[in-house]
């Protein structure tokens, strides 16, 4: 996810956050509101038993299994439910729009993988299960892989991406492509997330005016909705833990190198990491295991070796809270009062768990952090780079960024509408990864974010992981004016590479808003015990009710 100011000459770290290019959002813990002032108006699929298949909805990843196991459910059902689902919510009346496309093989895919079901053969525990890929991770069949542009509709990925070809050796079943923020909101400075040429805006299925966040929106919205088991996203700072906080659900963004990157729509080598994203912890752990490994379309993952686990559902603890040392990120609060105190209530929740709090920790790099423009300046260089290297091994299309900006501008009617390819113009101008000043930006966007930032942090009091809201309550959704982001978390992680996870902590006048747990690098099972403590400790995920607007009486 991202966007930025007007003038390359004007980006900072504050106003680089504020337009909502690196980071994430949500609020927390206990409403803050009485019904009586957040005033709605309902839309006649809020009651549950309106909804298809109302009994499938909130099944977990486990639940699912179980059943099938015992001949209650098969894959092709649950598959047929989804899409009658989907046609339903999204693209009926409730117009949500989190899906580009369903993959007209589904049905075909999931009866097979009942009969080896039948057969005694059972993959694990992702066998028979519907998966939605973010629209910038590439597969080889019906389904096209855009990026939410126009740009690529008439162009094929040669092969499945790594992790979607891993998914499918799982027994996953690839249900189709969720909408996204075009090219994963790293575009122009006045974008609305979760908008693209493809679909439109995708909408927050909890009130239906608001924004679901970028740039994996449609992953989130989806799963939230219950239109899907699971979803995967990609996130360069804040891209996964944005949309699950706004849309009330669990996401994991790995240690940069834990899953492969090869075969995915680029934005940075160095940012770049793909993640699950569910409704509850145990399910996101449950795919993540099913995504790791060394892998060699992408040297990153090298370093993944003796680092990854391919079963990350042992590390759930409904107690794992217990002796935790965590300490608390005030620095990176914003001003929203709402988020402000639903986070100060999770907080206490952790005390009251058997964590050790402290609070607060200070960065030592915060001031710098916060007016550095080295990220943004790694991610311009990189980009260039990487955007033509990933579209060399598609069939036909545009081959650079620059063939990309001269597609927007022959189709602006469609593609420019509302706003335009600041980003893409900028990262042009640059000289790629050979400019002498990448290795300089590279350089300071660790120091900050790794010596200076997290690693000096948990050195210093010997922490299990730092908090953060991860974000504010969903804005309404603005085409005209762009995103009313009012900060997030997940840039310090986003800026070393290291792991996040995002878990609902309460609502603000019904709006979901998560708590961040953030960890060292390959910590990912620590972030799930913790994850998974907090989520048995607080139960605050919320059922989607899809109203239209609030403050409407």
């Amino acid at each position: 996810m991202f966007a930025t100011e007007s003038s390359e000459s004007s980006i900072d770290r504050r106003s680089f956050l504020k337009h909502g290019a690196a980071a994430a959002a949500a609020v927390a813990v206990g409403s803050t509101a009485s019904p009586a002032v957040a005033a709605t108006t309902s839309h006649p699929m809020s009651s549950r038993k309106s909804r298809p298949h109302s009994d499938l909805e909130e099944l977990t990843v486990a639940e699912m299994q179980a059943a099938m196991a015992a001949g209650k459910l098969s894959a092709a059902r649950l598959v047929r439910a989804y899409i009658q689902r989907i046609e339903k919510i999204d693209n009926g009346p409730i117009d949500l729009r989190s899906v580009i496309e369903v993959n007209a093989d589904a049905i075909e895919i999931a009866t097979a993988l009942d009969r080896e079901r039948k057969q005694g053969n059972v993959r694990g525990p992702l066998h028979g299960i519907p998966i939605l890929l973010k629209d910038n991770i590439d597969t080889d069949d019906s389904t096209l892989t855009t990026a939410g542009s126009l740009a690529l509709v008439d162009s094929r990925p040669g092969a499945d991406a790594t992790v979607a070809a891993k998914l499918r050796e799982a027994g996953a079943v690839i249900l189709g492509k969720a909408n996204l923020s075009e090219w994963a909101n790293f575009r122009g400075f006045q974008s609305s997330s979760g908008w693209s040429a493809r679909r439109g805006a995708c909408r927050n299925p909890y009130v239906l005016d608001r924004n679901p966040c970028g740039s994996s929106s449609g992953s989130g919205a989806a799963v939230s909705a219950n239109l899907t088991a699971v979803a995967i996203g990609t996130e360069t700072d804040g891209s996964i833990v944005c949309p699950a906080t706004a849309n009330g659900i669990v996401g994991i963004k790995p240690t940069v190198g834990l899953t492969s990157r090869a075969g995915v729509v680029p934005i940075s080598r160095t940012q770049d990491t793909i993640g699950p994203m569910g409704r509850t912890v145990a399910d996101a752990a449950a795919v993540l295991g099913a995504m790791t490994g060394v892998d060699g379309r992408d040297a990153a993952t090298a370093d993944s070796a003796g680092n990854f686990f391919t079963d990350y559902t042992q590390f759930l603890d409904s107690n794992g809270l217990a002796g935790a040392r965590i300490g608390v990120a005030r620095q990176l609060l914003f001003n929203s009062p709402e988020t402000t105190a639903i986070f100060d209530d999770a907080v206490a929740a952790l005390s009251a768990a058997g964590a050790v709090v402290i609070d607060p920790v200070e960065f030592p790099s915060f001031d710098e952090f916060s007016s550095s423009s080295a990220e943004f300046d790694v991610l311009l260089y990189e980009f260039k780079t990487d955007m033509a290297l990933y579209l060399e091994t598609r069939d036909g299309g545009p081959k650079t960024l620059a063939e990309l900006i001269a597609f927007n501008n022959a189709n602006a009617d469609a593609e420019l509408k509302w706003f335009g390819q600041e980003i893409f113009d900028l990262a042009e101008s640059r000289g790629g990864i050979d400019d002498p000043g990448y290795a300089q930006a590279l350089a300071d966007s660790r120091r900050i974010s790794r010596t200076e930032g997290l690693d000096a942090v948990f050195a210093e009091h010997d922490l299990d992981a730092i908090v953060g809201p991860t974000g504010s309550p969903a804005w309404p959704t603005d085409l005209v004016n762009g995103d009313h982001f009012l900060g997030g978390t997940s840039s310090y992680a986003a800026m070393a590479g290291y792991p996040l996870i995002t878990v609902p902590m309460g609502d603000s006048f019904g709006l979901p808003v998560g708590l961040t747990f953030m960890g060292r690098q390959w910590d990912e099972p620590t972030l799930i015990k913790l994850g998974s403590g907090f989520e048995a400790q607080r139960g605050a995920r919320m059922v989607p009710r899809f109203l239209e607007s609030l403050g409407r009486e």
